[in-house]
């Protein structure tokens, strides 16, 4: 199967060498997608990896006359999408839009994914803090952070001294803070 398919690309590229359209519109649906995500691998932008998509293949068709049928096509596409890629790379060092776009925006997307990673571990981080508390404590500390009662409300409910609930509350928090110095790390 594969020498069909090296077959059937060879005798496209030789009919986009003779300037047949549709041979060269078939070779840009066939490769569309791997060049493309092989240029957002590089660029970490949509629209980058979009134009230079459609650069890639613009330089294709003006030169042609001048491609190889004993050499890869596949490999040729990629070739020009890493130069151009690393071009617009180079040229966004000097462009002061153009680095904005490329490293400040995919460093924002990078971080906020990690921000995301971060909080899901700090929440199961929390709970494990919040088990880990005296029964009684918990229920303290339970009633005033997830339901919002204050401490006047929880010493009613309960039936203990205000300055019981504040202890109560104080010790929980503290334990949780020691819980997560201790524990941070490892998640």
């Amino acid at each position: 199967m594969p020498e069909t398919k090296n077959y059937s690309e060879q005798l496209l590229v030789s009919e986009l060498k003779n300037h047949n359209e549709r041979a060269f519109r078939s070779l840009f649906d066939l490769y569309y997608q791997d060049i493309y995500g092989y240029s957002i691998s590089i660029l970490k932008s949509k629209e980058l990896a979009e134009e230079n998509v459609q650069d890639v293949f613009l330089k294709v068709w003006l030169h042609r006359e001048n491609l190889n049928l004993e050499q890869s096509f596949k490999s040729y596409l990629f070739t020009i999408a890493r130069n151009q890629a690393f071009n617009l790379l180079n040229k966004a060092t000097n462009d002061a839009i153009l680095k904005e776009e490329i490293f400040y925006k995919s460093q924002k997307s990078y971080e906020q994914g990690d921000y995301s990673i971060r909080e899901a571990d700090c929440k199961k981080l929390k709970k494990q803090a919040i088990k880990q508390l005296p029964p009684k404590r918990r229920r303290i500390f339970k009633m005033s952070r997830k339901h919002g009662k204050t401490y006047e409300e929880i010493s009613q409910e309960l039936g203990i001294s205000v300055n019981t609930v504040k202890s109560q509350m104080s010790k929980a928090l503290e334990s949780i803070r020691q819980f997560f110095q201790i524990h941070d790390g490892i998640l």
